[in-house]
């Protein structure tokens, strides 16, 4: 059987250096897929971003791995409406990392890929609502 971090590496660019994405939705799906990389050879660090400044510790909104210059996927585990994806796209992009592709497992909106467009931007999903036989949230 494969797995999801499987199906997502799968997805990810050659050249992604990183992967991560708005706490929590996105951390498990991040350092798993992180991880399961490493397992096979792939460097690609793992990042989380806050959801708002902290003032202790390294402060800022990133935490973990993420690097100026990377080239990085923003994931999350469910998409709606996409807001959490391209909050963490602008964070990253502020931070001095390039967005190659917006990830999600699950997009049960359906409206993602023309939100991520309009910035520039690249989504895709391993799974839609209709695959899992379920209508889009709000059609």
């Amino acid at each position: 059987m494969v797995d999801v971090a499987t199906l997502l590496l799968e997805k990810i660019p050659f050249d992604a250096t990183a992967i991560g994405g708005l706490t929590m939705g996105a951390d498990g799906v991040s350092f798993i897929t992180a991880g399961v990389a490493a397992t096979r050879g792939r460097l690609l660090r793992a990042f989380s971003v806050r959801k708002e400044v902290k003032d202790h510790g390294g402060g800022g909104r990133v935490a973990g791995a993420l690097e100026v210059g990377d080239h990085v996927v923003i994931t999350e585990d469910t998409v709606t409406r996409g807001t959490s994806l391209l909050e963490a796209a602008k964070v990253v992009q502020d931070f001095g990392a390039q967005v190659v592709l917006l990830l999600a497992v699950v997009d049960r909106g359906g409206t993602v890929g023309d939100m991520a467009a309009k910035e520039g931007l690249v989504f895709d999903a391993l799974f839609s609502a209709p695959d899992l036989g379920f209508s889009y949230e709000g059609a």
